[in-house]
């Protein structure tokens, strides 16, 4: 059984609003240290950040009107707090306490994003997708249900009808949808708006791909200030996620669909 969600969906736009800000930190400076929260809804977008980086407000506001549309902006930055910015002062260690799991992609979890990818492709606006062996429900706003009907025979297609979606409807908050982005691997820790140093990003993705690769879950935990995970130099965790967010074009393109 697995949810996907489009990037469209209000939680994805928020998501991908904050992965734009933490790609401008990026470019800013080599190795920022940026947390960010999103709500959008309403027609309002509240974001607050903290940084090291020197973003302006019309920059953040640039990037949540690209995204997130015609909407007003309350947007709060200010420093990093200076206990964790002091953890990072001799060099890349873990930014946070957290526990990371990485578990292999089932052929179910596969086939819905498969199935999400292509809705998307042709009806790009807010939808959410759900399979559970072989029930799937496809909820998709701003198109026919009628022709989804021709195109998905056997699938449940949006209960209540033709709907609209979108941030008018519903609002969305920041690492919301992790279970879309992660599948099983999801633990604690999200993944969207925060720099490399923060290990919810970097053991997270440490962790998911190593499952991918050997087959095997992988448990992990770590606590703020260690030097190594999994037996590895943390350095060494970053460059792998690293590796991972620049191949598939960044923050805001990970916020996209998540790690699969």
């Amino acid at each position: 059984m697995i949810e996907k969600v489009n990037p469209s969906h209000p939680d994805k736009l928020a998501d991908r609003i904050a992965g734009a800000i933490v790609d401008l930190a990026y470019i800013k400076e080599p190795d920022p240290k940026i947390a960010v929260e999103v709500l959008i809804g309403h027609r309002q977008c509240h974001v607050v950040i903290e940084t090291s980086s020197p973003l302006e407000p019309y920059e953040i506001s640039k990037i949540v009107h690209r995204i997130g549309g015609n909407v007003q902006t309350d947007i709060r930055l200010v420093p990093q707090d200076t206990h964790l910015a002091a953890n990072q002062r001799v060099g890349l260690r873990c930014g946070d306490n957290g526990i990371f799991k990485g578990m292999p992609l089932t052929r179910e979890q596969k086939q819905l994003s498969d199935i999400a990818h292509q809705i998307y492709a042709k009806y790009p606006a807010d939808g959410k997708y759900i399979l559970d062996g072989d029930r799937l429900i496809i909820c998709q706003s701003n198109a026919s249900s009628a022709e989804l009907r021709r195109e998905h025979p056997g699938a449940e297609i949006n209960p209540l009808g033709d709907w609209t979606g979108g941030t008018d409807t519903d609002t969305g908050a920041t690492n919301r949808k992790l279970g879309s982005d992660m599948a099983d691997s999801v633990t604690g820790g999200g993944i969207h708006g925060k720099d490399l140093s923060k290990a919810d990003v970097s053991a997270n993705i440490y962790a998911f791909l190593k499952a991918q690769k050997t087959g095997q879950p992988v448990e992990l935990c770590c606590a703020i200030g260690d030097t190594e995970i999994d037996g590895i130099p943390y350095p060494e965790i970053v460059a792998v996620a690293r590796d991972y967010i620049q191949s598939v074009g960044g923050f805001e393109k990970l916020a996209e669909w998540g790690l699969f």
